[in-house]
């Protein structure tokens, strides 16, 4: 039986238990017959600690696998997927003068913008790379000021916000604001197994490619 090894740029619990998760939904597909094995390896996302926008999130993700696959060359590593995860902040600008905005959703005078928490995961095997992404849950505007003005990291503002300690390596940020119903290795799972869908559903990224280029013709 081949073994198939995933490295995960990170040690934490939460994002190796979320790769775990995502590989038993579709391990199968991926290769049928195969035993995985998912390997936790520290490196650095080259972005700050608590990322505050998309294009970061994205890059943090990125850079994550890519350390991976260096350190792979380096070492001799027999990994055959390189997993890079980045949590942080999205924000949004809204549209509309501040009366509207108040008068409309309630917010804070002057506040022309919505954070959300978003979980971001980039997947390579050193030839092909994709993206995937969790959904996004809004922090509440005290939360949200704490981070992008006061420069409190994420894991430091949330244990303060609610009043607990180690929140990041329990259910994190998301568990907090979901009141319990979407933890931080949900969040990750769900962005695992969209960044690795051009894998294991290789077939439907094929055939849509070819129906694109088909009618360009």
């Amino acid at each position: 039986m081949e073994k198939i090894i995933i490295a995960v740029g990170s040690r934490r619990g939460p994002k190796l238990k979320a790769v775990s998760a995502a590989l038993a939904s579709f391990s199968a597909a991926l290769a049928p017959g195969s035993s995985f094995e998912v390997e936790g390896v520290e490196v650095e996302s080259g972005v700050s600690h608590t990322p505050s926008s998309r294009e970061e999130l994205m890059r943090g993700a990125r850079q994550r696998a890519e350390a991976l696959v260096r350190r792979a060359r380096e070492i001799g590593a027999s990994w055959n997927y390189f997993v890079g995860l980045e949590g942080g902040l999205d924000v949004v600008s809204e549209e509309g003068s501040p009366q509207e905005i108040m008068r409309n959703v309630g917010l804070q005078k002057n506040t022309h913008r919505r954070v959300f928490l978003e979980s971001w995961a980039y997947v390579t095997d050193a030839e092909r790379s994709h993206f995937g992404r969790s959904g996004g849950i809004e922090l509440p505007e005290t939360l949200a000021h704490e981070v992008l003005e006061n420069g409190v990291e994420l894991s430091v503002a949330i244990d303060r916000f609610a009043g607990a300690a180690g929140i990041r390596d329990a259910q994190g940020a998301w568990g907090v604001l979901s009141g319990d119903l979407i933890c931080r290795e949900e969040a990750f799972r769900v962005a695992v197994i969209a960044a690795f869908a051009p894998f294991y559903n290789a077939k439907m990224y094929r055939g849509a490619a070819t129906s694109v280029s088909g009618r360009g013709r």
